[in-house]
């Protein structure tokens, strides 16, 4: 990384690109037509704007970001009791931002940081909140929206315009159905689905597809028929049900991990499962 002021001779800067001296720019950074990048922005080496992108505020675009057209990256938030604080945007290596994405720095009031992880994949004409905080990994898909704080783990999938509630948490390896309104937290690979979303199950494709055998598999079926009974069966307190789990599955990392979530301390709460006549657990997402 070079210092402030000084442009390495391997970055490309096209001519209209307004380029502030201040900015630190990388090794092999294509900057392309009619960008504009602000004094106490970082670029890492490889990354490329491809055109018309503004990246301001104290931001840094890790090595390998690429950022299609009419992005805004680091601009303030839109929060009433934002002042003016030099609060922070951090984008992760390799993740790919395209058209019309805008994502915003964090509050003094919040972590005063947004952060998306590395090797994301976010689709065009979504928006990332202030102070929400993304996992490595994580796809967004089209037109999705959030409010400010919202947290997504490693791995999770948000399809096409569906809309996160401020605050709402979404587990490690979760997927949300698209045209969904997420109003409370997602369990760790869970699927949720519907207009007001709502837990059909786990995300069993996604399992598979991360190398899940079949034993394991078996076991966090089990596990999830404890903790969210069907209908018409006796339940009892969620609190003794995660407790049962515990005690035949806490060993297995992947429903420990589901369980610690659940009895994290949570702004939203969580998600309901589908009590709707018929319905049963996806294999799908």
């Amino acid at each position: 990384m070079q210092m402030a002021g000084k442009r390495p001779e391997t970055a490309e800067i096209h001519a209209t690109a307004i380029v502030d001296p201040r900015a630190r720019i990388g090794e092999n950074v294509r900057i392309g037509p009619w960008c504009l990048v602000g004094p106490n922005v970082t670029i890492g080496d490889g990354v490329c704007l491809h055109a018309s992108v503004l990246v301001d505020g104290y931001t840094t675009l890790r090595e390998g970001v690429e950022v299609y057209p009419f992005v805004t990256i680091g601009l303030a938030p839109q929060d009433l009791k934002y002042a003016g604080e030099p609060t922070l945007c951090e984008v992760g290596a390799n993740t790919v931002i395209r058209e019309n994405v805008t994502i915003h720095r964090g509050t003094a009031q919040g972590h005063a940081l947004t952060r998306i992880g590395a090797n994301c994949l976010i689709m065009a004409n979504s928006h990332v909140a202030h102070d929400c905080v993304l996992g490595d990994r994580v796809i967004i898909v089209n037109n999705v929206v959030m409010g400010g704080h919202v947290e997504i783990d490693d791995d999770a999938k948000i399809m096409g315009s569906a809309a996160l509630h401020q605050f709402v948490r979404i587990g490690r390896g979760a997927v949300v159905g698209g045209v969904c309104g997420v109003e409370m937290d997602v369990i760790p690979y869970g699927s949720v689905l519907g207009n007001r979303a709502r837990l059909v199950g786990l995300n069993w494709i996604g399992l598979k597809r991360s190398g899940v055998g079949p034993e394991e598999m078996q076991a966090m079926r089990r596990a999830f028929r404890t903790l969210y009974p069907r209908h018409g069966a006796t339940e009892s307190v969620l609190e003794a049900r995660i407790a049962e789990v515990r005690q035949e599955y806490g060993h297995l990392p992947r429903i420990a991990e589901m369980l610690d979530f659940m009895e994290a301390p949570s702004r939203r709460g969580l998600t309901r499962v589908a009590r709707q006549e018929g319905q049963s657990e996806t294999e799908g997402a």
